[in-house]
C-alpha cells in the first residue's frame, strides 16, 4: 500500500491529498528515508511524520484494505509519539493566547508602546549622565 493512502486510511490526514502533499514537501520518513508519496509501505515499517509542530513515531502492524473507522486506527499502527511532544504543543498554545485573545483585533497604541519598551535597548544618553 502507498505511504499516502496509509497514513489517510489511518486518519492521519484528512484527506488523501493532504497526504501526498506531506510526502511531497518532505515530512513524511519510512525507516529513516524521506519518500515521495508512491512509496510502498510493509507491515514493520517505521513510519516518521511531522504534523502540526509534533514528530509522529508511527509502526505498521497491518494494511487496511481501505479507510477505517476512528476506533479501529490502532490494529493497523502502534504509536511510538512521546508524550511531552504533546506536551510541548499544549505549551505552545498557552504562550501564543498569554498576550491576545484571538479575534481581539490589532493592537492598540498602548500595546505598540509596551511591546517598544520592552524591546528597547538603553541609549547611550543614559550611560553618560
Amino acid at each position: 500500500m502507498r505511504v499516502d493512502k496509509y497514513l489517510w486510511c489511518v486518519r492521519y490526514f484528512k484527506t488523501r491529498s493532504k497526504a501526498t502533499r506531506a510526502c511531497k514537501k518532505g515530512h513524511v520518513e519510512v525507516n529513516g528515508e524521506k519518500v515521495k508519496p508512491s512509496r510502498e509501505v510493509y507491515p514493520a515499517d517505521e513510519i516518521n511524520m511531522r504534523k502540526n509542530q509534533i514528530d509522529y513515531k508511527i509502526q505498521v502492524l497491518d494494511l487496511p484494505k481501505s479507510r477505517v473507522g476512528a476506533k479501529l486506527t490502532n490494529i493497523y499502527r502502534l504509536d511510538k509519539t512521546p508524550q511531552s511532544a504533546f506536551k510541548a504543543q499544549e505549551k505552545l498554545k498557552y504562550a501564543q493566547e498569554y498576550y491576545r485573545k484571538k479575534g481581539t483585533g490589532r493592537p492598540t497604541k498602548k500595546d505598540r508602546r509596551d511591546i517598544d519598551d520592552f524591546l528597547e535597548k538603553p541609549d547611550n544618553k543614559d550611560l553618560d549622565e
